[in-house]
């Protein structure tokens, strides 16, 4: 059913949540996985790197390493998976990566906000659903060490 499942990742708690939900599905369907971080190439880093030049290089490097604890995650999990940390709008950036690697399924996590915070990053979860040919998972419902513990060996 899925074979290539991109998990995108932002090291949040919900983006956490979601690594777990990919990590079960993956492991169920024996899929490949991309691990994907993309750092919002927007005002508030092309600010930074005007006060602080070398912030963008920080980032990304902080990005990096984020990711690549989340790699070691799913090692943990019984995983291969490959990381990339891309700068770009994230909701294009995600879709034009699903069209890349022929992904069948993205699972995102998600994140309640304020009317004020969805105004100002604008519509990015209908952009994805709408640019996306593939199965989306936008996963909210968190697991208990122990269940997916149980989940992970009932995939084994």
């Amino acid at each position: 059913m899925y074979r290539k499942i991109i998990l995108a990742f932002d090291g949040s708690q919900e983006a956490r949540l979601a690594l777990r939900e990919g990590a079960l599905l993956a492991r169920r369907y024996d899929a490949r996985v991309w691990l994907l971080c993309v750092l919002a190439d927007n005002a508030a880093l092309t600010m930074a790197q005007g006060v602080q030049p070398g912030a963008a290089e920080h980032l990304l490097a902080a990005s990096g390493e984020m990711v690549d604890e989340g790699l070691a995650k799913l090692r943990e999990f019984g995983l291969e998976a490959s990381g990339h940390v891309v700068r770009g709008d994230p909701a294009p950036t995600i879709s034009a990566f699903v069209r890349e690697v022929g992904a069948d399924l993205v699972v995102l996590g998600h994140r309640r906000r304020s009317f004020l915070e969805r105004w100002w990053s604008g519509p990015s979860g209908a952009y994805i659903v709408d640019n996306t040919d593939c199965s989306l998972l936008v996963a909210r419902r968190p697991i208990s060490d122990a269940e997916f513990a149980a989940e992970l060996a009932r995939c084994s």
